[in-house]
């Protein structure tokens, strides 16, 4: 079951133009299944697979709203340290090169 709060803000994120796509089908699969419907049924609806309403609804109980977020994937570690970006920065601002503009 929806709270009605839940539900304006599904439906803002499935109806709004500049929502990303992804978050978007997510919101429609939620509000789709708190009509009661089986998972088949709001995949056939859709157009996705069962599997992807079973993720989504399960996400969405687990975290609720922030349940339908992206979760963040993985990446290439880092090569350069926060450290080598500043004295770059500081080196670049703050000294002149010699016989050189910046």
């Amino acid at each position: 079951m929806l709270s009605e709060g839940e539900r304006r803000v599904l439906e803002g994120w499935a109806n709004r133009r500049k929502t990303a796509q992804g978050l978007a089908k997510r919101a429609r699969i939620v509000l789709e299944c708190a009509t009661g419907q089986s998972n088949s049924a709001v995949a056939r609806k859709l157009g996705v697979a069962r599997s992807t309403v079973n993720m989504w609804r399960a996400r969405f109980l687990a975290g609720w709203l922030d349940g339908l977020a992206d979760e963040p994937r993985p990446a290439v570690p880092r090569t350069i340290t926060d450290a080598q970006v500043e004295e770059v920065v500081v080196r670049t601002l703050e000294e002149v090169p010699e016989g050189a503009t910046h």
